[in-house]
């Protein structure tokens, strides 16, 4: 125990300064308030708990202890003798290492002193399982690959401790699907890399599963493990290229007569690349022997095969044999080889030759002639042969459906004359029949024929006068004349050629001046009076009607008109006189009558006159008016 005397001054040591004095007692004790040791714990302890594992001390007085740090509250705790204890297990993946800060303090919380530091170590237990950075792998994998290929690396991690055999992890294939007699890949334990094992892929499935294990503890008894899915693909390579079922198909006899479209044969062609991929997929062509296309391949994809069709007609004077060359190309790129002899096959197409109908230089024949051309004009000449032999088989011409017999032909050259004058009007511009050629063979034999129309367009003369067409005796005109009253009369010309009509009259000055024509258009004109009064009567008019055609020609019609008297409405009411210069009944009646209507004079007048009246308003049968 130490007292010391303590004075104090003020004024700087003046005399007249005041001072104070008072005793200090230090008492020396032992400093128990000394670093604390680090501690290890080991994780998934079981207890008992709260378990001890540090204390510290204060020997200056009374304390209160307090613990400060990064940890969940209550995981640590202190009692008031200052032991530190833990109170449940730890996770040293939840956090591996704890920095404690240890205060003593005053009961009314002023420290004493420093805090201390205790450092708490979490051991490792392999509790944890590896895992995979993903539980499926994928890959392709080329056909081709050649032993030691890497296809891909699977990883894992282990979440214990690390550079210890807790978190050291191996690798190892542990299934394969579909299995194999001899291993196809090989896994690397260190590195979890898988490599083709395999000399050669050829003839490997299509797909492979491997399951793959993951294995801590550097794989020894005792650890965990997890597993992950790994898929590889194999990816095919045109490596292989197609071959024909065989090398020669053949030789076919096919009739030439026989229809397109015929099915010749069949070919095919294997290929031991992946089924459905552009590898395995066969083009076939005909490369040769297939002078103008005769025929043609329709391709069967789904089984690599091929139909010979037929494209076109067979003529068997023509080409007597087709050697038809046919390749077998896959659709992809051959990567590896070539396409051998076994890639190509020949079709040999024997044409067999047939008795052919003759042909005709034209499937219709179609001339013009001028009508009036004398019997014995020569219109046209058909020509036919036959294919059967270059230089032909005879033939034998004859013509059908001339049944009005205006042509002849000559058997033997095919010449067509006229056999009497023809006349357009009554052939009716265009005659049509049928010519035949058929071969001359021997009377046990059925000879072939060929058929052609023959049509001819008979020219137009004009050689046709025209001429008045109608009925006119129903026909009549007042007089006194009416306005706008007129006949409309027509003509007609049987020839193409003759255009227009024109309608006119004699040069007689009385039918001038007495009638008058007015054309309507190329085949009517108007009829009408040119005074407006003529007598009651039946009129000869002489009308001249004149074609257009070349040479022009014309001829005159008299024509009967009726003029009369006509009523109020129109109707003729009056008889006509007749025709003069011809006798007419009434007036040989008249003769014989005369004396014996001059002596009844007397008597009849007054019968006349009452007769008169009651026929004044009478009419007698109306004719058609003309007005």
């Amino acid at each position: 125990m130490y007292h010391l005397k303590v004075t104090v001054k003020d004024m700087g040591e003046e005399s007249y300064a005041h001072t104070a004095e008072g005793i200090v007692s230090i008492k020396v004790m032992e400093n128990t308030w000394i670093p604390l040791a680090p501690v290890n714990l080991q994780e998934n302890q079981r207890g008992p708990f709260p378990q001890q594992i540090s204390q510290a001390h204060w020997s200056g007085g009374p304390a209160v202890y307090r613990l400060k740090g990064a940890f969940s509250r209550g995981l640590f705790t202190i009692s008031s003798e200052g032991v530190i204890s833990v109170t449940r297990p730890l996770d040293r993946e939840a956090q591996a290492e704890f920095q404690i800060e240890v205060f003593a303090e005053s009961p009314d919380g002023t420290a004493y002193a420093d805090s201390l530091t205790l450092a708490v170590t979490v051991g490792d237990d392999n509790d944890n399982a590896p895992v995979f950075s993903q539980q499926l792998y994928q890959a392709d994998l080329n056909e081709l690959a050649v032993q030691e290929t890497e296809i891909l690396r699977v990883q894992a991690t282990d979440a214990d401790a690390p550079a210890t055999d807790n978190s050291k992890i191996v690798y190892r294939i542990a299934s394969q699907k579909p299995e194999s007699k001899e291993p196809l890949f090989r896994m690397d334990r260190e590195s979890g890399a898988i490599t083709v094992q395999a000399a050669s892929l050829h003839g490997a499935a299509a797909h492979y599963t491997l399951e793959v294990i993951a294995e801590d503890l550097a794989g020894q008894k005792g650890g965990h493990s997890s597993t992950c899915t790994v898929i590889l693909d194999i990816v095919d390579v045109n490596d292989k290229p197609p071959v024909f079922s065989q090398r020669k198909y053949g030789p076919f006899k096919v009739p030439e007569d026989t229809e397109t479209g015929f099915l010749v044969t069949e070919i095919a062609a294997s290929d031991e690349d992946k089924p459905g991929t552009d590898s395995w997929l066969v083009e076939f062509k005909i490369e040769s022997g297939n002078e103008g296309e005769i025929f043609e391949l329709q391709a069967d994809r789904e089984n690599n095969a091929a139909s010979v069709i037929l494209k076109k007609e067979l003529d068997f004077e023509s080409v007597q044999e087709y050697s038809l060359v046919l390749s077998a190309r896959n659709v992809g790129a051959l990567v590896a080889g070539g396409y051998g002899s076994d890639s190509t096959a020949t079709v040999l197409v024997q044409v067999v030759n047939v008795n052919e109908a003759p042909v005709l230089s034209q499937e219709v024949y179609v001339e013009s002639v001028e009508e009036g051309v004398p019997a014995g004009t020569v219109v046209l000449t058909v020509q036919g042969s036959d294919p059967d032999t270059p230089r032909g088989i005879a033939l034998r011409y004859s013509l059908k459906g001339d049944t009005n017999e205006w042509f002849d032909i000559n058997e033997y050259t095919g010449e067509i004359k006229t056999a009497r004058v023809l006349d357009r009007e009554v052939m009716e511009g265009t005659y049509t029949m049928v010519v035949v050629a058929e071969e001359r063979v021997s009377p046990n034999s059925t000879p072939m024929s060929v058929t052609a129309a023959v049509t001819i367009n008979v020219k137009d003369l004009n050689d046709n006068y025209p001429h008045l067409v109608g009925d006119y005796s129903q026909e009549y005109m007042c007089s006194l004349q009416r306005e706008n009253q007129a006949i409309i009369i027509g003509a007609a010309d049987e020839d193409v050629q003759s255009g227009a009509l024109q309608f006119s009259f004699s040069s007689d000055p009385t039918v001038r001046r007495n009638w008058r024509l007015r054309p309507i258009n190329g085949t009517h004109a108007y009829l009408s009076m040119g005074l407006s009064y003529l007598v009651p009567q039946v009129y000869m008019v002489p009308i001249i009607i004149t074609d257009s055609g070349t040479p022009r020609l014309e001829k005159q019609f008299n024509l009967p008109v009726t003029v009369c008297q006509c009523t109020e409405r129109g109707n003729c009411r009056t008889q006509v006189l007749e025709m003069t210069g011809k006798p007419t009944p009434l007036s040989a009646f008249g003769l014989l009558f005369g004396t014996l209507g001059i002596l009844g004079l007397a008597v009849m007048i007054g019968l006349a006159k009452l007769k008169a009246k009651s026929t004044d308003n009478a009419e007698k049968i109306p004719l058609n008016n003309s007005a």
